[in-house]
């Protein structure tokens, strides 16, 4: 299924569905793109020690999908987990809430969704969290293995019956779009060299 959707952009399943599209998450810098399944924490501010877990429990190609309950302001990612994401391979990181160190994330290039940034961060107290269990973010909820895809105009999170069920209809259309594009981009080409002339 990865594979599948490797081609796949997240605007492409846009026009055929809203189920599974995460509002108000938008990526952290540009020139992005995200896709793997899903491990999930759920991090009660300002508690941020579960993180560690959720990373421990995440494979090469995992999304870390964080939900944040409490203090919207608490950021509960930073450098120092992206850096230890990049060395487990996760393919990237979807926050329902806010990150901090955003020039050091930009400059990392791990992939990275949120809500906003913030300077005011969690801690490790060791005192609650979940790893791996349902979460909520954008108004959807999100299963462990679900499928994230994301780029430059945000994230879907599909459950595997749905991106199955989508695929066909999505492999036709981003076909259909590129030879439209290529007739466009060929008009557009005949037109500037019309008008240099």
């Amino acid at each position: 299924m990865l594979d599948a959707y490797r081609g796949i952009a997240a605007s492409t399943i846009g026009h055929l569905t809203d189920s599974g599209y995460l509002r108000g998450i938008r990526p952290l810098f540009d020139d992005i793109h995200m896709l793997g399944n899903v491990v999930t924490a759920k991090v009660f501010s300002p508690d941020g020690s579960v993180i560690r877990e959720a990373l421990l429990a995440s494979e090469p190609g995992d999304v870390l999908v964080i939900e944040c309950v409490g203090d919207a302001e608490c950021a509960c990612w930073g450098e120092l987990r992206t850096l230890a994401g990049l060395i487990k391979g996760l393919a990237g990181v979807v926050v329902a809430g806010a990150v901090t160190d955003v020039g050091a994330l930009r400059r990392h290039r791990l992939p990275v969704f949120c809500q906003g940034a913030s300077a005011f961060t969690t801690r490790s107290l060791g005192l609650a969290g979940e790893v791996n269990l349902p979460v909520s973010v954008g108004g959807v909820r999100v299963q462990p293995g679900d499928l994230a895809i994301g780029d430059d105009d945000g994230v879907f999170i599909l459950g595997a019956q749905q991106a199955q069920l989508l695929l066909p209809d999505l492999l036709a259309k981003e076909r259909a779009d590129q030879v439209r594009r290529q007739e466009l981009l060929h008009k557009l080409a005949a037109r500037r060299l019309a008008q240099s002339i």
